[in-house]
Order: structure tokens, then sequence, then C-alpha cells
């Protein structure tokens, strides 16, 4: 993406979730400018960390005694909780040239565990300030550490390029010398070198899916940009397959709610699912299921009218995972379902 499309990304990830974007890009791209005009379009202050000059002291603050008890002073960067709201720039991670201060600055940028803070060491941060991450691409050519898989699964990457259009833009509001940019205009190969692809190990994991899901529950991306934000999180190979996913209705297995809550309207398609989407269909309604085992009548109904078109197979299978959540268990034994799940049980019952 350009430093136009970081920009949009930067703010929707900031402005609506807790989580931590890392902006990833050569040097002289435009990531420290971009982040700092993003801030201002989002009206936050803006506090920068050059991580490449800090110290764990300088992070953490200068421990004190109150008689018996250690404290740490707050650092003097560090925004109060009534302060204006804040965006936390930690800029060159990977050129922190300690390790002990790499690892200080992991917990900061982790994103903060459901009902608690952003924090680092004994100093929590307000939810009303966000954090923010910026690093060159650790590709043989700077003088950077690699970063290990652990921190890197805590943070979103976005990979930022050179894109001339983008740069003109800029360079036109900047009023930036004439000649240059009529120079640039039929030059624009001069402008920089790509330099090497900036692939980081992003794979996919429990904890970046957690994230995805975030992202799609309270964030909205231009349909270009989505798979290189999913990407950034999961890896370029399952946000590709996540997205072609997503694009081919047909083939999506149904989800417990559209069973539970819109049998009537959905039991057709549940009827032709092959096995292999009707499993997809079946683990939903399970982990659903065993979450939130009240049912109202209505989805009663619409759960065994569901158990009534699965194959005879996967109907027994699926029963018997019933069973062990005693509510579920407790409905569909009703005498008035028997037609559909006696048979099923009668077996699982002789099995026993």
């Amino acid at each position: 993406m350009n430093i136009e499309q970081m920009k949009i990304v930067i703010k929707e990830i900031i402005t609506k979730t807790d989580l931590t974007p890392c902006v990833v890009g050569h040097r002289g791209v435009g990531k420290s400018a971009g982040i700092i005009q993003a801030c201002r379009e989002i009206d936050r202050k803006y506090i920068s960390l050059r991580l490449g000059q800090m110290e764990v002291g300088d992070l953490v603050g200068i421990p004190f005694r109150d008689g018996d008890i250690m404290h740490w002073s707050r650092p003097s960067w560090w925004p109060g909780d009534d302060e204006v709201p804040t965006l936390v720039h930690c800029d060159e991670l990977n050129r922190a040239q300690q390790e002990d201060t790499l690892q200080a600055i992991f917990q900061f940028v982790e994103p903060p565990a459901e009902g608690l803070f952003r924090s680092l060491h004994t100093h929590h941060l307000s939810r009303r300030h966000k954090v923010v991450v910026s690093i060159n691409p650790p590709d043989g050519t700077y003088q950077v550490a690699t970063l290990d898989r652990a921190l890197i699964d805590r943070m979103i990457m976005l990979y930022v390029e050179t894109d001339y259009r983008c740069w003109a833009r800029y360079a036109a509001q900047r009023e930036l010398s004439g000649d240059v940019r009529q120079f640039l205009a039929g030059n624009s190969a001069l402008l920089a070198s790509q330099g090497a692809p900036m692939e980081l190990q992003v794979e996919p994991t429990e904890r970046g899916w957690e994230m995805v899901s975030v992202l799609r529950k309270n964030c909205r991306f231009p349909g270009d940009l989505e798979m290189e934000v999913y990407a950034g999180v999961i890896g370029k190979e399952a946000a590709i397959t996540f997205m072609r996913w997503l694009a081919d209705h047909k083939g999506r297995p149904l989800t417990a709610a559209e069973v539970l809550n819109n049998w009537p309207l959905v039991a057709d398609q549940a009827a032709g699912q092959r096995d292999d989407i009707q499993a997809a269909t079946i683990n939903d309604l399970i982990t659903t299921l065993q979450t939130s085992p009240e049912l109202e009548p209505v989805q009663e109904v619409n759960l065994v009218g569901y158990i009534t078109v699965l194959p005879r197979d996967l109907r027994f299978g699926f029963v018997k995972s019933l069973l062990k959540i005693p509510e579920v268990a407790l409905a569909i034994a009703q005498d008035k379902y028997d037609s559909v799940v006696f048979d099923a049980i009668q077996i699982i019952s002789r099995e026993a």
C-alpha cells in the first residue's frame, strides 16, 4: 500500500480498536510523516519514542522506595489519564540497541487483554491513548534487530511502498520545487528503489484470527486494502484464502446463527450442503451451544429442523455431541422430537 492508503488504515484501526499497527517500509518512504499526518487528521496529540536512542530506564522509569515498597517513576513522555487522546509512536522498534530495551517495549506494543489496560511494567495506559509502531524491513540493508515471531504476532504489519502519484500529491501540497516535481514526473523510477521484498514471518495463529475478527467487526477498509491488512495479521496465503471464502457465498457454510434464527430461509441450503461444509456448520453449532446453551422455543424447533436434514452418519455424531450439553439434551429429548432424534439416541445408548 502507499502512504495515503496507510493513513486510511491507521486512522480506522486507531479510532475503532485497541490493536497495534506496525508500519513497515524502506527509508525515506514517509512512514513517520504519514503517521504524524494521520494523527493530526484524527485530532490526537503525537508522542514519538525513538527506541534506538532509549534504554530500559527511559521506558519504565527510575525506581524509588516508599518505605518497604519499590515504585517506578512515570516517564516524562507517558500520557496521563486526564490528558488529551494521544498516539504514542514507537519509532525504529527494531533499532533498539539493547536486548532488554526490546523486551521492555514488547509488553507495551501488545494490545491489552479484554477488560485490562495496555501496560509497561507498573504503568497502565488509559484506553483513550493508542500505540503505533514503525520499522525498516530486516532485509540485510539496515542495522536492525530481527523481531521474533511472538512480537510480530501481536501487531498488524502494514507494508508501505513508494508510489509516485502519492508522492506527487504530497509534493504539490507542500509546494516543493517545481523543477524537482517536473523532473520526477518524467523520471518516476528515480524517486526511490523498492529494495528487497518486505516479507516478515507473519503466519496464521489463534491470536491472529482473533485480531482479524476484531477488525472485521469494527473497521471498514476499502476493498483493495482489506486483504493487505489481513495479510499483515495472518500472512498472505491465509488472507487470500479467507477473502476467496468470503467472496464464495455459495460454498460458505451456514453459521450457527443462521440455523438457529433463520431456519425457514436457509433450510434448502442446509439440505444441499456437502458433508465437509456440513461439518463446519455442525462445529459452529456445537461451539455456540456450549457457550450459550439456553434455547428460545423457536431456536429449539430450528435446531431439530436442522438435525432432520442431516445424513444419517452426521446426524448420529451431531446428536451425540448435543447430548453432552445438559440444557440442549433436555430440549431435544422431548417426546415431540422422537421421530427425529430417537434413532440416534437409541444407537448411542447401544454404543454406551
